[in-house]
């Protein structure tokens, strides 16, 4: 079945984006309909971290969460599998001056990419664009055969130095404080292992602090990288490097980065990855949120 999905994301890559993305919609609205655990997840990701909104809404955003996420899926297709003059005329930097002179210095840099759901399109734009290669820490897929098209896909540039979770980081420090370039992730529930428990949009929500730790350790700048998806592809907008950071306090760093993060979110709700369990980890004694019943169709 893995083969088959392959070979038809394959095929996929030579019809036109809007075919792509008009497939994507069907197949959005699919799961939408079908993944009732997941539709839970998100809406009730979406109704703590906008307490402010009628239910109507959240519903519409839902919805829309569901078409995005399907689109995005099937955009690997070209991103992976199209020539690189396709995948390059979809993609669009935005950006100040300053934050691509950042970008380009030969200095120790962590690119903070959210996880909205044009991550992979982003991480593919930073490797077509950077002058060596971008560190990524991955984690294998369970099964054999789609942990490889996956790698080969993010690695498709030959721009691309992969780091593994169940190595550690100590490589990663030496790559960092030698000038690499590390594309991290880290806003997402790992567990309660090494996490603190920081705001995130207003809920308590276990955060790993591996962006203060790596910046600090690797005498690294932060840049931001949000990838949003349009009409005609992505757009990859670069922020500039962060002042005053890292600090002392692993807790106010992480703050600063959930912050950093919710200001990003609130412009494009749709588009940030709802369908994870953000939440799932919860204090000592605190029940878990997607206990509680979903939203009515």
């Amino acid at each position: 079945m893995t083969l088959l999905f392959v070979g038809f994301m394959r095929l996929l890559s030579l019809m036109p984006l809007r075919g792509i993305r008009v497939l994507g919609h069907f197949l959005g609205w699919l799961l939408w309909a079908k993944m009732k655990n997941r539709k839970h997840i998100v809406q009730t990701n979406l109704r703590l971290c906008f307490p402010e909104k009628p239910v109507e809404e959240i519903r519409q955003l839902t919805r829309a969460h569901f078409v995005q996420f399907a689109q995005s899926l099937l955009d690997r297709a070209w991103l992976w599998h199209a020539p690189l003059s396709v995948v390059e005329s979809r993609l669009k930097w935005l950006g100040s001056p300053a934050a691509f002179s950042q970008l380009a210095a030969d200095t120790p840099k962590i690119i903070l990419a959210p996880h909205f759901v044009g991550l992979d399109a982003g991480g593919l734009a930073l490797t077509l664009k950077a002058s060596k290669p971008v560190a990524f820490i991955f984690v294998p897929q369970h099964n054999k055969v789609m942990d490889a098209w996956v790698n080969e896909g993010r690695q498709r540039t030959g721009n691309v130095k992969p780091y593994f979770r169940h190595e550690g980081v100590k490589q990663i420090m030496s790559g960092l404080r030698q000038g690499e370039m590390l594309h991290l992730s880290p806003d997402m529930d790992f567990g309660p292992d090494e996490s603190l428990f920081v705001p995130f949009m207003g809920v308590t929500a276990a955060t790993v602090p591996s962006l203060s730790r790596f910046a600090r350790l690797g005498r690294a700048q932060v840049l931001t990288l949000v990838t949003r998806m349009t009409p005609q592809g992505y757009e990859m907008t670069l922020h500039e490097a962060w002042d005053n950071f890292p600090t002392a306090d692993l807790f106010d760093d992480t703050l600063r980065m959930n912050a950093e993060l919710a200001e990003h979110i609130r412009t494009t709700p749709s588009q940030y990855y709802w369908v994870h369990k953000r939440f799932k980890t919860r204090p000592e004694g605190e029940a878990s949120v997607y206990k509680k019943a979903a939203i009515s169709r």
